[in-house]
């Protein structure tokens, strides 16, 4: 198919398919004459991945390059991990991390968790807790505390739905479609949560 029919079928515009090229996100189309090329169904579905990772996951292209990259020639755990790496946001500093680390550090040991307290995740939750901290939320912690039970039991079905999809044709790519959909949905369903929350308890459009 020709760059036009790349662009209806997967809803990318024609500049944006052209970046994505001149980026290394997407790989070249079949040349067939001067300034010309054909393209396939592999880049079709490639186009609708990058566009998950952007749109919906939220990654920088610079992620979008490391985990393409990863699920092109990893194995499934380590695509996996190198997805949930990106998605999680970066250390900013500015606010007293000590005693944050050790509440983290803390709080992976209790609920027994088999993770480096370096892990980005852990480091992005420190930054969170100094933040509360410093902002007067010292019931912020007991709230993490469950977050967390909750987390464990989302983190389960998670790693269930995930359980056929480890090997194959095509199978980091599957896993890497769940972990940022998975990410997108969690929050979609919170935030419906929390209306309704707020308006059971106190009462209007939550």
């Amino acid at each position: 198919m020709r760059i036009a029919e790349l662009s209806r079928r997967s809803g990318v515009s024609v500049p944006t398919i052209k970046f994505y090229l001149r980026e290394g996100l997407l790989a070249p189309g079949e040349g067939t004459a001067r300034n010309q090329a054909s393209y396939g169904e592999a880049h079709e579905r490639r186009l609708r991945l990058v566009r998950a990772l952007v749109e919906v996951g939220g990654l920088s292209l610079a992620a979008v390059r490391e985990v393409l990259a990863a699920s092109d020639g990893d194995a499934v755990p380590d695509v996996l991990g190198r997805v949930r790496r990106q998605a999680v946001a970066a250390d900013r500093g500015g606010a007293d991390r000590g005693c944050a680390d050790d509440a983290v550090a803390r709080l992976i040991t209790r609920r027994g968790w088999v993770v480096d307290a370096a892990h980005p995740a852990a480091q992005a939750l420190a930054h969170v807790l100094a933040t509360a901290a410093l902002l007067g939320r010292d019931d912020f912690p007991a709230l993490v505390d469950r977050c967390a039970a909750a987390c464990e039991e989302l983190a389960a079905a998670e790693a269930e739905s995930l359980a056929g999809r480890w090997t194959g044709a095509g199978a980091a790519e599957d896993v890497v479609v769940g972990a940022v959909l998975g990410d997108a949905a969690l929050t979609a369903l919170r935030r419906l949560a929390q209306a309704d929350a707020t308006r059971r308890a106190f009462g209007g459009a939550g």
